[in-house]
């Protein structure tokens, strides 16, 4: 009865360890890059660099805009502004992302929109040129684009 007991201690500490060594392990990157560098044009609104953060679970995915040289107009309560990024999709078509999710910021500000919501399939190859940015701000409708693509790459979706 000893060794019963003693082999089955032993294989609930291996498994105990296994499950730890899991919750530990690291995650897997499932878009890659999760950064990249745009150059947006605004309009007379202006523009200048900004960062575009990627993350993905799934067919879930969400996009983050970031810039400080695109700041805002005037003072804006959290969520106020209304954001749609489309991205151009590698073969053609688009994929969009959208939202009312912002940080409070004063006037003069950088702006940052997002993580705006979206939905891809594995191999989506999406990039911010040939695609845009509008942003409702208190019923001024302010569209953004690029001339080039983004830096390192496209954003590639598993």
């Amino acid at each position: 009865m000893r060794g019963k007991r003693s082999g089955i201690g032993a294989a609930v500490a291996v498994g105990a360890l296994a499950v730890t060594g899991l919750a530990f392990a690291p995650t897997a990157v499932a878009v890659t890059p999760t950064t990249a560098t745009v150059t947006a044009s605004c309009g007379i609104f202006g523009g200048g660099a900004a960062t575009l953060t990627a993350t993905q679970s799934g067919t879930s995915a969400t996009i983050t805009l970031t810039s400080t040289a695109i700041t805002a107009p005037l003072a804006l309560s959290a969520n106020s502004i209304t954001s749609t990024l489309t991205m151009a999709k590698a073969g053609g078509g688009t994929t969009v992302f959208s939202g009312t999710v912002n940080p409070a910021m004063a006037g003069g500000d950088p702006v940052t929109v997002g993580p705006l919501p979206g939905t891809v399939a594995s191999g989506d190859s999406l990039d911010f040129h040939g695609g845009s940015l509008k942003m409702v701000i208190f019923g001024i409708t302010v569209t953004c684009t690029s001339a080039a693509n983004q830096a390192p790459g496209p954003f590639v979706f598993d």
